[in-house]
């Protein structure tokens, strides 16, 4: 197979200065269907190092719109400033638009969540999986800065069962319990009990 047949592709690296530190920002492309995602990574490491990492899903709303409806947008800052903290890590930002249903048909499951759904209910109303997201392209962006060891930064246990099956040591799981608000806590609550997410209980009160 040549390299045009690859079904994810590196495509080239610049530096990023962000409000946390200086990132390295990497752009990788799913050749089938042109989706582009980036790797974030901040400081260095040797070979088979433990490299603290977080894999994120866009999520427009959270992230850039500043929603307090879901807690994306402040995991997404908490990943970024732990990396910094650590001195070293790697943030993956995978183009999955609401659990990979998409930008518009996420607004359509939003105006349902309005009238009374959960986030599973509203999806699966639409036609659609809770989850539909794919973290294939993690192997290739992974092995490419070089990272083998991981500590996880998650509260999805699918997260660490498919870098597992990659082939990725996760050697821990760090909770990220952030950003839970008055707005949020149904959805959190709905992660927890039907997508196996694992929050503090306490702090879902």
């Amino acid at each position: 197979m040549n390299q045009s047949q690859q079904p994810f592709q590196y495509v080239s690296s610049a530096n990023l200065p962000t409000r946390w530190g200086q990132f390295r920002i990497h752009g990788f492309v799913e050749t089938a269907t042109d989706q582009e995602h980036v790797a974030l990574s901040y400081g260095e490491w040797e070979e088979g190092e433990v490299v603290p990492i977080r894999i994120h899903s866009e999520c427009l709303t959270g992230d850039s719109l500043f929603s307090t409806r879901c807690d994306c947008g402040f995991q997404l800052e908490k990943a970024l400033q732990n990396i910094v903290e650590h001195g070293k890590g790697v943030l993956l930002y995978l183009r999955q638009e609401g659990r990979g249903i998409g930008l518009l048909n996420k607004i359509r499951a939003y105006h349902l969540q309005d009238q009374g759904l959960d986030t599973v209910e509203a999806n699966e109303h639409l036609g659609f999986d809770a989850d539909l997201r794919d973290y294939a392209i993690c192997k290739l962006m992974l092995s490419t800065l070089k990272v083998a060891k991981v500590n996880l930064m998650t509260n999805n246990p699918k997260k660490r069962a498919a870098l597992e099956g990659m082939g990725i040591e996760v050697v821990a799981r760090t909770a990220i319990d952030h950003g839970i608000t008055e707005h949020n806590k149904g959805y959190i609550r709905t992660k927890t009990e039907k997508l196996g997410h694992v929050f503090d209980p306490h702090l879902l009160k």
